[in-house]
């Protein structure tokens, strides 16, 4: 049995995932210890296996929320309940199977060698990766490079990344935004404008067709009007940043000519 971390801990949220959740959590239970799983006001009884698993499991825990709060909101409640028990450090993977359950170990590792770091993946796409979800990624990505003047090149919609759990609850803890799928990009452009090192680890990711059990709950309407209005913020939040980055990275520039 592998032994449960006092400090690190995997944190998943799953909203109406089907079929693939309960896959999902037993191959996070089998690479680590303890694994958090946020049921998010989920209406389809997806939860049912894992809940079952759980009164016999005691490294697998299920939070159920009575009423969907999104991603992000599933996270920090998580999150909360995390640094009220002492944990340091979360990893947050996908519900849907999408995010490689064996690169949980590695990511541990990365963070017990590195623990003031980010670690984040790093997609590896495969051909029958959905063309247009690719291109709004790259957009977004771009976007990010220039609200961080390039501080990492990590990927700023992929969700399989290890977090300081303290830095994640106080960026989230500032405003009402990053609830949805606004998550994941905003926490990654705030928390590097925090001056967090990040490290990234190159992470395959599988995008399944219905036929294969994959679920999708993002509207590209919809969400992409979020992200849009995202990038407007953080780029007016970047707009007050720039000089002080500037002189920031002119001083590391002189150390290291020193």
């Amino acid at each position: 049995m592998t032994q449960a971390s006092a400090t690190h801990l995997v944190l998943i949220p799953s909203y109406n995932s089907g079929r693939l959740l309960e896959a999902t959590v037993k191959a996070a239970r089998d690479a680590w210890a303890p694994v958090w799983v946020v049921i998010d006001g989920s209406t389809d009884d997806s939860e049912a296996a894992i809940v079952e698993r759980a009164a016999t499991d005691p490294h697998l825990r299920v939070i159920r929320l009575p009423r969907n709060r999104g991603k992000g909101g599933a996270v920090l409640h998580g999150l909360t309940l995390a640094l009220e028990l002492g944990y340091t450090h979360v990893l947050t993977m996908d519900a849907d199977g999408q995010h490689p359950p064996d690169h949980i170990a590695p990511f541990m590792q990365a963070s017990l060698a590195e623990p003031s770091s980010l670690i984040f993946g790093q997609p590896i796409f495969a051909a029958d990766a959905p063309k247009l979800r690719v291109y709004w990624r790259r957009l977004s990505n771009g976007l990010a490079q220039i609200e961080t003047l390039r501080a990492t090149d990590a990927d700023s919609l992929f969700g399989f990344r290890l977090y300081p759990a303290r830095a994640l609850f106080e960026v989230m803890s500032q405003g009402r935004f990053m609830r949805r799928f606004d998550f994941d990009p905003e926490v990654a452009v705030r928390l590097l404008w925090r001056g967090l090192p990040c490290r990234t680890i190159p992470t395959p990711v599988r995008y399944l067709t219905r036929r294969d059990g994959g679920v999708s709950h993002f509207n590209y309407l919809r969400d992409n009007l979020l992200l849009g209005f995202m990038h407007a913020r953080l780029l007016a939040g970047f707009a007050l940043r720039l000089p002080g980055m500037l002189a920031a990275r002119r001083r590391v520039v002189e150390q290291g000519a020193d």
